[in-house]
């Protein structure tokens, strides 16, 4: 219930602050802008509203009715049934910060089986609990970097198969900071770079390096090398992963990085229309002071028994609110659930049985539609579970015609790169049948045939 505060209650409020009317606290907003008058439509009951929405939610047309074959970062993954049962159930639905740890124990204990979840996943040591999405936790590490460096170091290089989204969040983030390079992504080609192309690029001035894995077009790559010339430079490495992928191929944490970083969605979260999703964020244990977001320890109470307790989160706003550099909120703590209980759901087994099945599928499908006239296959590095596929008329073209045949189609790289016109981002999950990905080519096929 909310009770709003008294007439008495407000005045001693504004005193306490210093100012004599509420009005006062919107002086910085332009005056045509305070107070507008807002155009609402009339009034309607609750059963208008809601016979109005279903009629617009019903132009959407979703993976429910179309065969998906669009990734670029958010994937069209089955989820059991039970990670959504879990979800709702009201202590966890409903839960806060786990400011108080005493009364918080099954918060901090999630938190703590999806830090060492993660931890074991990426083979690094500390995991935080969590960020937004993929693109700020990759912004985190560089402003962890910039300050594990004391400012003294900054560069940073990015990866032109780095997905873009993640480039423009990690410029927004470091706008504020006064004489930051980043560079490294500025090709009209980046389907023609490797990891490798950014070893030039090193100096004593480079903060950290950024790549990803498997990267933004599906290639994967052997990192030792980047990472034993960034290393020698005296820079960190930073890799942005799709977890299902690490089922699969080598943990980053052997190729020697320092931050891994990447988007949890996978991991049991549905697409939502872009969100909410889930930030991954690990790294080495040196680094732990200088990671944001909340780390949960495992510790034993007064009768000894064991207890979880919130630990190093000093770059938070609710510990030191003057000196924060991150602000990591509550919706966070239920999709690291999500991911928990997928990841539990599933184990090693599972985990490497999807990867597995992505991967084939994902193969099986870019033979087939490599095989149809007017389209070719773009690379042939190995790859995960998308490919890039060179077509012969635009894509957004292409898509809106595949629309008509039942089929979600891939992404337009010409959105990255004016190099990559006519190139679609294809990926392929469990979720794609056999009879799906030999109808999304005969389709194919009929659009380039009009």
């Amino acid at each position: 219930m909310f009770i709003p505060h008294t007439e008495s209650e407000k005045e001693s409020m504004l005193r306490a602050i210093g100012v004599q009317h509420i009005e006062d606290l919107f002086q910085d907003v332009p005056a045509l802008h305070r107070f507008p008058s807002l155009n609402l439509p009339p009034a309607m009951t609750e059963m208008e509203i809601a016979a109005e929405l279903e009629d617009i939610a019903s132009n959407n047309e979703t993976t429910q009715e179309l065969a998906c074959f669009l990734g670029a970062g958010a994937y069209n993954h089955y989820i059991p049934a039970a990670v959504d049962s879990i979800l709702r159930r009201g202590e966890f639905y409903t839960a806060y910060t786990p400011y108080q740890p005493e009364i918080s124990q099954g918060t901090l204990q999630v938190i703590f089986e999806y830090q060492s979840l993660i931890a074991a996943l990426t083979g690094m040591e500390v995991c935080n609990a969590s960020h937004y999405d993929g693109a700020t936790a990759a912004a985190e590490a560089v402003v962890m970097a910039y300050h594990f460096y004391r400012g003294k170091r900054k560069k940073v290089l990015l990866s032109p198969a780095l997905n873009p989204q993640y480039r423009a969040v990690i410029r927004t983030y470091t706008q504020g900071y006064s004489d930051f390079v980043i560079t490294g992504d500025e090709t009209e080609q980046p389907l023609l770079t490797t990891p490798g192309a950014l070893i030039p690029l090193l100096d004593a001035d480079t903060a950290i390096v950024l790549v990803q894995y498997p990267d933004f077009f599906g290639r994967v790559y052997d990192l030792t090398g980047l990472v034993e010339a960034a290393h020698a430079a005296g820079a960190l490495v930073a890799v942005s992963v799709n977890p299902i992928a690490l089922g699969l191929f080598k943990a980053p944490g052997e190729f020697g990085v320092d931050v891994v970083t990447g988007e949890g969605q996978p991991l049991g979260i549905p697409l939502s229309f872009g969100g909410p999703y889930l930030g991954i964020f690990a790294s080495r244990k040196e680094h732990v002071r200088k990671i944001s977001g909340r780390l949960v320890g495992e510790t034993v109470d007064s009768q000894g028994k064991r207890a979880y307790v919130l630990t190093l989160t000093a770059r938070e706003q609710h510990i030191r609110r003057e000196k924060a550099t991150s602000n990591i909120c509550t919706n966070q703590g239920l999709m690291a659930l999500a991911a928990t209980v997928y990841m539990s759901l599933l184990g090693k087994k599972g985990l490497r049985q999807v990867a597995e099945l992505c991967y084939h599928k994902a193969h099986y499908a870019a033979k087939q539609i490599g095989a149809v006239d007017g389209y070719k296959l773009c690379s042939e590095d190995p790859f995960f579970n998308e490919f890039v596929i060179q077509c012969p008329t635009p894509i957004a073209e292409i898509n809106q015609e595949l629309l008509d045949y039942g089929f979600l189609g891939g992404y337009d790289l010409g959105n990255v790169s004016p190099g990559l016109k006519n190139h679609m981002l294809v990926a392929v999950t469990e979720k794609n049948s056999k009879d799906q990905i030999d109808g999304f080519c005969n389709a194919l096929r009929e659009v380039n045939n009009g």
